[in-house]
């Protein structure tokens, strides 16, 4: 599951992990993103921090509250320590900068070994 509010960039988080994904959801905000999550159970979610209706870390941790070992990493363009710490307290196993997506595929095939 790709979680942004930017289409064009979920679409660039999709070629990034297209060798790797059978599937992918696309939601555009966190709230759909829970909602959405209880409806397809995906492997992995690629969530965004800042989006409307519910952020990143507020999403993750609803999630993560449902379903402990869901798998989500934080893609974002905010590079800090203070958002790091905020999304592991969530429950998110990763954190990637949007200009390093090929750090999702690492992240992805060290975590499914």
């Amino acid at each position: 599951m790709i979680v942004d509010d930017d289409r064009r960039i979920r679409k660039m988080m999709a070629a990034a992990i297209a060798d790797l994904a059978t599937e992918v959801v696309e939601c555009d905000d966190g709230l759909m993103a829970q909602n959405e999550y209880d409806y397809h159970l995906p492997d992995w979610v690629l969530m965004d921090l800042n989006m409307p209706i519910v952020d990143g870390i507020t999403a993750t941790r609803q999630i993560n509250l449902t379903y402990p070992k869901a798998k989500i990493i934080i893609v974002t363009s905010y590079d800090s320590i203070a958002l790091r710490h905020a999304a592991k307290a969530a429950g998110a196993i990763g954190y990637v900068l949007k200009d390093d997506l090929e750090e999702l595929g690492n992240i992805i095939c060290r975590q499914s070994n």
